[in-house]
């Protein structure tokens, strides 16, 4: 007996979190290269200490510009890595989002 009441708590269980997950899922955008290059910029500017203070609770970390560098050049190697296989709006979004991010990092290091 205790078998089978274990199995139905496990079952119970997988249910819940399925539930969870869809209702998590609903929520968040839809996955893209948009929304990866657009997330990927919201990290280098917390690192850059340039995010909207809506981001945080309390106070906003203060800048790391050494992690603001390895995140620009990560996107900068994403954008070698895919040329010529994105979409023109896909290429636009990369080349200004760099663009913007190489800008504030430059004006960040001359503080």
């Amino acid at each position: 007996m205790s078998d089978d009441v274990s199995a139905d708590d496990q079952k119970a269980a997988e249910r819940a979190a399925e539930e969870a997950s869809q209702g998590q899922h609903e929520a968040l955008p839809p996955i893209d290269f948009n929304t990866f290059v657009l997330s990927l910029s919201s990290t280098a500017l917390v690192h850059l200490g340039a995010a909207p203070p809506e981001f945080f609770e309390g106070s906003p970390p203060p800048a790391n510009l050494p992690l603001a560098k390895q995140t620009i050049d990560l996107i900068a190697m994403l954008e070698e890595k895919t040329h010529g296989n994105l979409t023109g709006e896909e290429e636009r979004l990369l080349s200004t989002v760099l663009y913007d991010l190489r800008m504030r990092y430059v004006s960040a290091s001359k503080k």
